[in-house]
């Protein structure tokens, strides 16, 4: 399969992975607001995929699920979790790919990168679009406090993912880019 091709593929299987895990964690009650499965399969794929194809995935997962299925509500959730999702895809492939950075080092910049993104877009969404204030506490609280079960999760389930892909040569890291053998 070409490299295209195998982007192409992955990039629509991770899509379809973040639309179904939050419908499982909803309708079995599993608290997808703390366990964050849509971050997931968007985390993996900036291991997984270029990143174009990285960012395009984490723009189009929430958007897809939002229309599909009313979760996340597009606005204002939606918005913001377009910003965050892709910009840790975007962060981990090219500090993963184009950077050569180690794998944890890129998913922790990821996931500090993709809250404070969070954090402008929502402040920028609340003061323009909702005339409120944005509570620095309550954000804190909801980015990191209540998601500390997800963000656990996430530090031991994709590096194990990440490396067991890599093991079956689904993927490898060479020469600045993600593409199989």
């Amino acid at each position: 399969m070409n490299k295209l091709s195998k982007q192409v593929t992955t990039s629509g299987l991770l899509i379809a992975t973040g639309l179904i895990l939050p419908m499982v964690f909803h309708t079995f009650a599993l608290g997808g607001m703390m366990f964050l499965p849509m971050h997931i399969p968007i985390l993996l794929g900036g291991f997984l995929l270029t990143p174009l194809f990285a960012v395009l995935v984490g723009i189009t997962t929430p958007v897809l699920s939002s229309l599909l299925t009313g979760m996340p509500p597009f606005f204002p959730q939606g918005i913001q979790m377009v910003f965050e999702l892709s910009t840790y895809a975007f962060v981990i492939s090219y500090l993963y790919h184009r950077r050569r950075a180690p794998l944890y080092p890129a998913l922790i910049a990821s996931m500090l990168a993709g809250r404070t993104v969070a954090g402008v877009v929502n402040y920028f969404l609340l003061t323009y679009f909702f005339a409120g204030t944005f509570n620095l506490k309550v954000f804190i609280s909801g980015m990191f406090i209540t998601a500390l079960p997800g963000i656990a999760i996430q530090l031991v389930m994709i590096p194990i993912m990440v490396r067991l892909l890599e093991n079956a040569n689904v993927f490898c890291r060479e020469k600045g880019e993600a593409h199989g053998r």
